[in-house]
Parts: C-alpha cells; sequence; structure tokens
C-alpha cells in the first residue's frame, strides 16, 4: 500500500521550486519500473500500490501543479495498463487548490481508474478538517472513496526538526496530529463512506489515543454522545512502513485490532536493501495482510 514512485519531470519540478533536499532528506531516490518489478518479484509482492510521497505536486503555483499533478497521475495510470495486475494507484491531488483537486478526483476516478487518492497530512500548512476542505471531503464519501493519507513536514518544521531529516520524527507526529484533527473536527463522523489509510503505523497514535480521549471532554463543545476516540480510530486502515517490529506492530495491534493493517514497504525513498530486510521482516504477516488489502481493494483479490 505504500510505495512511491517518481519522474524525472516531477523531480526537475520539484527541485526548480527549492526541493533540493526533500523534507531534509540528502536528496531525491532514483526509480524506475523495471527495478521495481524486480523487487516486487524478489520478495513476493503481487500488487503494488503506487503513489507520489511529499512533498507532494503543488509547490506554491495553482497552475503547475493543476499540471503537474495531471501528469503523475497520468504516468501512473499508463503503469497501470501495462503492467496488469501489478500495479495500482492512489492519484495526487493538487491540494490546497480545493477547485482543481475536485476535477481532479472526477479525471482520476472516473477516466484514469485510480484506486483512490493521496493527500498528504497537510497542504502547505492547512490540515485536512480545515472547513476549506470540506468539498472535497464530501465528494470523496460520496464515492466511498480510499484515501491514502501521506506525512509530509509540518509548518515551523525548523524549530523543531533541529535540522534533522522530518522522516524520522515529523512524520510520525504529523500523521498524529492530521488524525487528530479529522478527530476534532468531526470529520471522521460526517463523511464515514471514505477509507482512510494512514502510514507508519498509525505513527504516535496507538499511544495517544487515550489521551485524545482525556482531553476531548475538555475541549469546547465536547458531545458525550460522540463515539470515544479509540473506537473511531479503529475504523482506519494503517500501513507497516518504517520499522514495523520489534515495537510498532505490537503497539498498533494492541490499540486498535489487526483487521485493518496493511503491507507497506515505502519504496523507492526506502532503499531495496532495507526494503527487503523489512519485507523478511513481517513475513509471518502476509496473510493478513494480504486478505485486509482484499477486503479494501476486491478488484486485487481476482489477480492472486
Amino acid at each position: 500500500m505504500h510505495p512511491h514512485f517518481v519522474t524525472d519531470r516531477y523531480v526537475t519540478a520539484a527541485r526548480a521550486a527549492g526541493h533540493h533536499q526533500p523534507d531534509g532528506m540528502p536528496g531525491w531516490p532514483s526509480w524506475n519500473v523495471a527495478d521495481h518489478l524486480a523487487l516486487m518479484d524478489e520478495g513476493g509482492i503481487g500488487t503494488a500500490m503506487l503513489s507520489v510521497s511529499s512533498p507532494g505536486t503543488h509547490f506554491g503555483d495553482d497552475r503547475a501543479a493543476r499540471d503537474l499533478t495531471r501528469e503523475v497521475n497520468e504516468y501512473a495510470a499508463d503503469l497501470v495498463r501495462r503492467h496488469p495486475g501489478r500495479f495500482g494507484h492512489f492519484a495526487s491531488l493538487p491540494l490546497p487548490d480545493v477547485d482543481s483537486a475536485l476535477l481532479e478526483i472526477g479525471y482520476a476516478l472516473d477516466v484514469l481508474g485510480s484506486d483512490g487518492v493521496a493527500v498528504e497530512t497537510n497542504a502547505h500548512g492547512l490540515y485536512l478538517g480545515d472547513t476549506r476542505f470540506d468539498p472535497v471531503w464530501v465528494e470523496l464519501d460520496r464515492r466511498r472513496a480510499v484515501v491514502f493519507v501521506h506525512p509530509t513536514s509540518p509548518p515551523g518544521h525548523e524549530s523543531v526538526s533541529l535540522g534533522r531529516p522530518r522522516p524520522m520524527l515529523e512524520f510520525v507526529f504529523d500523521s498524529a496530529r492530521a488524525v487528530s484533527d479529522l478527530v476534532f473536527t468531526g470529520v471522521l463522523l460526517r463523511y464515514p463512506n471514505i477509507e482512510w489509510v494512514f502510514t507508519h503505523g498509525g505513527g504516535a497514535l496507538p499511544l495517544l489515543a487515550d489521551r485524545m480521549e482525556l482531553f476531548r471532554g475538555l475541549l469546547p463543545g465536547h458531545d458525550p454522545s460522540v463515539p470515544p476516540v479509540p473506537d473511531q480510530l479503529r475504523r482506519l486502515w494503517f500501513d507497516l512502513a518504517g520499522t514495523p517490529l520489534p515495537y510498532q506492530i505490537p503497539a498498533l495491534t494492541a490499540a486498535f485490532g489487526s483487521d485493518r493493517v496493511l503491507y507497506g514497504s515505502d519504496y523507492c525513498w526506502t532503499p531495496a536493501s532495507a526494503t527487503a530486510h523489512q519485507l523478511a521482516s513481517v513475513d509471518t504477516w502476509r496473510t493478513v495482510t494480504t486478505d485486509n488489502a482484499h477486503r479494501l481493494f476486491p478488484r486485487l483479490a481476482a489477480h492472486h
């Protein structure tokens, strides 16, 4: 559920916008379809659901973001067509440009046949519970869409990351921050048909769910009839990208169970050798994660 791709045009556009060391990483990874398929074959992976990682496709200019988003989405859709059964695709959206995002949802899901959409935990500092994004959630809820939420650098990261790569710590906290915003703004309850997928075992969520519930009663407008935070979070899906063992999987499943756990590699941002090692470490989870993926995407079962 969590492999990425890059194209030369995408990397060129990102660098032109100043992303030479994206999210504080040393540089951009290399990627090509042949190497990706070889890694999948070596690891016994049937289907990889491609997406663009952070920093996404919106670098500050709405028109440029629309064009770049359309380009990467069409590129991925072409890969899906040329390699039947091997790839799926979460279409990028050019948020925070809501109007363009709505147009891209229709094009991606109706024309390209994308399996869902990919958004980041925040879009230029706007978190997913912001009311400006409500039209996007209305449309995705109507379509019962899968929304893959990838972490990105938080606003003000210069002050908190201490010069270190943001994927190390900030990504897992921004995932938790984004989920908390969806909870406390009521988005999860207002749009129950969206299937949300979060990465890296939910980041810090397994440790914070009870704390969020504790504080919920202190917030203005508290409604005691609203389901407890842990119950709301059990409806989310979580992938195992990152360091799933020895602590991530036990914490995740203790908090939210195992029936919505999915496999995620984070390739190509995670190098092939590290991906192979991580995959081997969770080999006993293959049946569980595969069965879960087939429930989320019934079309995948037909290929396996």
